[in-house]
């Protein structure tokens, strides 16, 4: 594609200097045939008129062949020189923008993998980290429960064993009670009565009236 280019802007060149070159040629050839017409009167004019040389018509065919000529020796230095080299310098600007272009194109694919790539792991890490605060939160909320219910096992058992210890001091309590109790009666009975009381009879009365004061 960039050869085409080059191509084509050498070939519009190359155009344009032969379309030159005729027109000059055409000219070329008016000038000389109005010059043989006028050349006499001009020559005895310019036997009175002084001027510059180049403006005398007797010399404008040979001005004409070496102007046609250096215009020749020029177009073909243009055409053989300066406009290939002209050529394959637009050739390799175009290749070496060409080149730019194909490369910014892999760039900014690359660029597109590479951002597609880190939007997925970045999904993937918040859904390993939601997985991971979800079990998290599951184990810490087992644990607390498990805690919980290992708390209140301890409890309810110390509550048992307490409430066990309090009905044993009770009862013993109130062994100690009816003991004291019988002996006190017996003692009394004794004393006031001159009645010698059975131990046993002594408790079952006093056993008989805590029971009914529970009552």
């Amino acid at each position: 594609m960039p050869n085409l280019l080059a191509k084509g802007r050498l070939a519009r060149l190359s155009g344009l200097g032969s379309a030159t070159l005729a027109s000059l040629t055409m000219l070329a050839g008016t000038v000389l045939a109005a010059t043989a017409e006028h050349a006499p009167d001009a020559a005895h004019g310019g036997e009175h008129a002084g001027g510059l040389p180049q403006l005398n018509p007797a010399t404008f065919p040979t001005q004409i062949f070496w102007l046609a000529l250096t215009f020749i020796v020029l177009y073909y230095l243009m055409a053989k020189k300066a406009l290939p080299r002209v050529a394959e310098v637009l050739d390799a600007r175009q290749e070496r923008i060409s080149r730019d272009l194909s490369k910014a194109a892999s760039l900014k694919e690359e660029a597109e993998a590479v951002l597609a790539q880190v939007e997925k792991s970045l999904a993937n890490a918040r859904s390993e980290a939601q997985t991971l605060i979800g079990q998290a939160a599951a184990d810490i909320e087992a644990n607390n429960q498990a805690r919980q219910a290992a708390l209140n096992a301890d409890i309810a058992e110390r509550l048992k064993t307490a409430e066990a210890n309090i009905a044993a001091a009770k009862e013993q309590a109130l062994a100690n009670v009816r003991a004291a109790a019988a002996d006190i009666a017996r003692d009394v009975a004794g004393r006031l009565a001159g009645v010698e009381v059975d131990a046993a009879q002594a408790e079952a009365a006093v056993a008989a009236v805590i029971e009914e004061r529970r009552q």
